[in-house]
Parts: C-alpha cells; sequence; structure tokens
C-alpha cells in the first residue's frame, strides 16, 4: 500500500533578491518541471504544472526584493525537498506540516533553521525536537532600538513561540505564579505583534 504524502507550508516569512528567484527556477526546469512565470509592478509569480492541478508561488515585490506569501500544499515530494531548500537559502521563516498516513509532524523554521518539531498521532502531541534559544541579548536590544519594523518582526515571533512553549510546559505544572507572569508576557509580546502587523 502506498503511503499519503503531503506537505503544508504555512506563515511563510521568505525575502530574496531577484537572483535566489532565477535560481529556483532553474533548480525546478532542471527537475523536469513545467512552468511558466509573469511578473507586474506588484507580484512575480511562478505557475508549476502538477499533473492536471497548477500551483501558483506569488512573491510580492517590495522595493528590490521579493516577499514570498500564501499557503501551499504540495505533494510532490521533489517540489517539497526544492521549497525547504528555498526556505533554507533565503533563511526564511515558516510552519510545516507534514500528514504522513495518521501522523503529522509540525516543524517550526526560523532564519532557515528547524527549531521545534512536534508529532501528533491523533489527539497526543510530543515535542521531538526543541532548540534552545540563539538570539543574543544584544540582537534583542539592537531589534527594540531599531526603527526598522521588519527587523524586531521575527525576533517577536521567536519570542513568542519561544514563550507559548513556556507555557505550555508551565500548565503541566502547579506552579500558578509563574504561568500567570509568562501569560502577562504573552499578553505585552502580542500586543505588539498586533502593532507592527498591523
Amino acid at each position: 500500500m502506498k503511503q499519503s504524502y503531503e506537505v503544508e507550508y504555512c506563515n511563510l516569512e521568505l525575502r530574496f533578491d531577484r537572483q535566489l528567484i532565477q535560481n529556483f527556477i532553474t533548480n525546478l526546469i532542471e527537475e523536469g518541471y513545467s512552468l511558466y512565470w509573469n511578473e507586474n509592478d506588484k507580484y512575480f509569480i511562478i505557475s508549476i504544472r502538477l499533473g492536471k492541478k497548477l500551483l501558483k508561488l506569488k512573491f510580492e515585490r517590495m522595493k528590490e526584493r521579493f516577499k514570498m506569501i500564501g499557503n501551499y500544499s504540495i505533494t510532490d515530494r521533489r517540489l517539497a525537498e526544492l521549497m525547504e531548500k528555498m526556505i533554507e537559502n533565503s533563511r526564511g521563516h515558516a510552519i510545516v506540516k507534514r500528514f504522513l498516513d495518521s501522523q503529522i509532524l509540525i516543524e517550526n523554521i526560523m532564519f532557515g533553521e528547524i527549531i521545534r518539531t512536534v508529532e501528533i498521532n491523533g489527539v497526543e502531541q510530543k515535542v521531538l525536537y526543541q532548540k534552545d534559544p540563539y538570539i543574543t541579548l544584544e540582537a534583542v536590544i539592537q531589534a527594540f532600538e531599531s526603527s526598522r519594523i521588519e527587523e524586531r518582526i521575527p525576533i517577536l515571533r521567536y519570542e513568542l513561540d519561544y514563550e507559548l512553549t513556556t507555557l505550555q510546559e508551565l500548565l503541566k505544572t502547579d506552579k500558578q505564579d509563574e504561568i500567570e507572569m509568562c501569560k502577562q508576557r504573552l499578553k505585552k509580546l502580542s500586543h505588539e505583534f498586533i502593532l507592527l502587523e498591523g
């Protein structure tokens, strides 16, 4: 019996220069994919033929760079590998959900690296991998002082993920004071995130 395979890419935060997109197109052609692309003042779109379906990857123009937007579901293993290589090369952020028959693996990727992997079987969840925080205090202070919002947002996402993980672990204990403090930190971070994203 053939195992089903599907990968979903959500919350993508990938930024590219034109060369990285051209390299991705070259890789697709070398792998034998049928595709075409077009661009206008706002978007660069790559359309990939997958059997009877057409997958459109959308890149939003941002001055001299591009940002990949949207959520994508891919059932082609080779294309999924190319997509992950692109996330790594762009040092991007994403949530990757791998659907393998009755199991789901969820990977949180930041700066092109997996920072957390969770396995879901039915109603059971298990953290398979959790990277220790790697952002230095200097980087956090620099981001706070920075006037550029786009520098703060990736660090803020990481802080939110870290606090959510901490809260998840605390909820398994009876430490009500620590749980409340963690909830307050999450509330402040969420408020800042809404302001920056808005």
